[in-house]
């Protein structure tokens, strides 16, 4: 049944924001349709449909959420009446008046938010109170003939408050204190702190609030996971980011993980850690650990020209694809049987980022193999189809073997299965609209990865921890193979020179980025494609990374403020790849 209790809770706190129904819609990324039938009680709505207007009216979910029972409501008045009229007891017992209503609140403030906005306005009032009270007694020794009027009055005037207000709550379940100081906030962070601040004063010391679950950040900072929720709920509302996942690691192992907005937003279709996600170029970092894995296995070595492990020439070779394994192109190309599998993990290759984004759309070496960064999907394409030819084995086949079913990760592909029907998540425009989904890729190393936010966790982890491949193995992966010199990854300017990331040593490994930090050696890989764009940084050393892997076009313009609220990242070259922050 739909509730009204819920209806009045929305209307009031919008109202009190001064929002219409629209403005809160643009706010919260919930449509006015939605909005008017929760005020008009003709809906109970999802929970993540009201943290998002939690967030968007700046106030706790909890404050929106209703009683549960009706039942509730008799003992609710009772609650208040006993919030609003224990500081009595203070005329008799001193600071009764603060403690009795202060153990009420914290022990009631959960259950409902009416009893921690009463709470709050009683206990504030009531600290008040004591602090006239004693300025009113200075003023009794201090100032003469009003300061002697000024002290009879005090007590006369907060009996009458509170009086007052012991009859306002009974009629109508309202209350109001004037003259009252805010100590303490609606917000239960801030009030708890500052109770605990409170009793200390008071030497009550053995009564002090439990600590929030904390993050140790990149640079050693502590900060709290309830505040890295809001951020990121505040970050996707205002830059509409239409649906995210978010994972931060430290020793090794993911210790915080969150999950915001929708797999198919037009239908308000919730986005959850088991959601089929496109990897985009995270298919890279992936591909580069299954490759070393061959390497540890004598299967190809990184500095033989991959061209040599293979009885003809490639152009030579039947295409068994639609485009990707054509190489008909490099027939009278003298550069590419240079290219060895380290350059095609460094992107030293020479081949363009991908053939169609050619003039001519063919495909051909632009620089001699080795001698400078040019990120190229087509390199990783070229090692796998050696490497399929070498093992008879197709790269769906590689991945399972050596990476997906080793590490569990079960749904997780190179290639679109029925399987992923069931859970899904569309790619988004700008606006919200969805991209078609794309079901026909063949696996191609540098692009294809279908996986989820748990999945992409576990490979992560693994790494971390040095599963699957060795020591020494990872000790190549993550060895800067290329300085980089250009002023943007992509675009006109990738061809210009510049020194500006010179002091985090701007680098390519083997398949991710390298940058150096005052906190350690970083490795990154992110990617982008068809409204997926996403970003993962890793620190092997200290155990710690962060990823984040969002399904709209508007991801990238959160990563710079994500990255430095919630990890302390302040050395990612945001410019660099574009990830322009959003207007706030």
């Amino acid at each position: 049944m739909p509730n009204t209790s819920l209806a009045e809770r929305l209307k009031f706190h919008r109202k009190s924001k001064g929002l219409s129904q629209e403005e809160l819609s643009n706010k919260a990324s919930v449509t006015v349709r939605t909005i008017q039938r929760i005020e008009n009680a003709e809906v109970n709505p999802h929970l993540n449909t009201l943290k998002l207007l939690a967030v968007a009216l700046d106030i706790e979910v909890n404050e929106l959420l209703p009683l549960e029972n009706p039942k509730e409501e008799t003992i609710k008045k009772k609650w208040l009446l006993l919030l609003h009229a224990t500081p009595l007891i203070g005329l008799f017992i001193p600071l009764c008046n603060v403690l009795l209503p202060l153990f009420i609140w914290i022990h009631k403030r959960e259950g409902n938010p009416v009893y921690n906005q009463h709470g709050v306005k009683v206990i504030n009032f009531q600290i008040t109170a004591l602090l006239l009270f004693f300025l009113s007694f200075i003023s009794l020794v201090t100032v003469e003939k009003w300061g002697f009027f000024i002290f009879i009055a005090t007590i006369p005037i907060i009996i009458v408050i509170v009086m007052f207000n012991i009859i306002y709550v009974i009629r109508s379940e309202k209350c109001y204190y004037p003259l009252a100081i805010p100590f303490l906030k609606f917000k239960p962070i801030e009030s708890i702190n500052t109770v605990a601040l409170f009793l200390l004063i008071l030497a009550f010391s053995n009564c002090t609030s439990e600590p929030k679950p904390q993050i140790e950040r990149l640079d050693g900072s502590l900060i709290s996971k309830d505040s890295i929720t809001l951020k990121i709920q505040q970050l996707a509302s205002e830059a509409n980011v239409h649906g995210m996942a978010v994972a931060i690691f430290d020793n090794k192992q993911a210790v915080y993980k969150n999950i915001v907005g929708y797999k198919d937003f037009p239908n308000k279709l919730v986005l959850t850690d088991s959601t089929n996600i496109y990897g985009a170029s995270l298919s890279k970092a992936v591909f580069s650990v299954l490759v070393m894995k061959l390497v540890e296995d004598k299967v190809i070595d990184l500095d033989t020209p991959l061209e040599s492990y293979l009885p003809k020439r490639i152009y030579e070779y039947e295409p068994l694809t639609r485009w990707h394994d054509d190489y008909s192109d490099l027939k009278n190309d003298s550069l590419y049987p240079k290219i060895t599998a380290r350059m095609c993990l460094a992107h030293t290759t020479g081949f363009p980022n991908w053939r169609f984004f050619e003039p001519d759309k063919k495909l051909k070496v632009l620089f001699p193999p080795g001698t400078k960064y040019g990120y190229s999907g087509e390199g990783f394409v070229y090692l796998q189809v050696v490497l399929e030819k070498i093992t008879g084995k197709g790269l769906e086949e590689l991945a399972q073997e050596i990476i997906f079913e080793p590490l569990q990760m079960k749904n997780s592909a190179y290639q679109w299965q029925s399987r992923f029907e069931e859970d899904f998540a569309y790619g988004h425009m700008k606006n919200g609209k969805n991209y078609n989904k794309d079901i026909d890729n063949e696996p191609r190393a540098g692009s294809t990865l279908e996986t989820t936010a748990e999945d992409y966790i576990k490979f992560l982890t693994a790494v971390l921890n040095q599963e699957i491949l060795s020591e020494s193995s990872y000790k190549e992966i993550f060895s800067p193979q290329i300085r980089i010199h250009s002023l943007k990854h992509f675009g006109p300017d990738a061809a210009k020179t510049t020194n500006k990331y010179d002091n985090i040593n701007l680098s390519c490994g083997l398949g991710w980025l390298s940058l150096e930090t005052p906190y350690g050696q970083g490795f990154s890989k992110g990617g982008n494609g068809s409204g997926f764009q996403h970003y993962s940084l890793i620190f092997p050393e200290s155990g710690k990374g962060i990823l984040i892997m969002t399904n709209s076009e508007n991801g990238e313009s959160i990563f710079k403020e994500l990255l430095n609220y919630t990890f302390a990242d302040q050395y990612t070259p945001w410019e660099w790849s574009n990830y322009v922050p959003y207007n706030h």
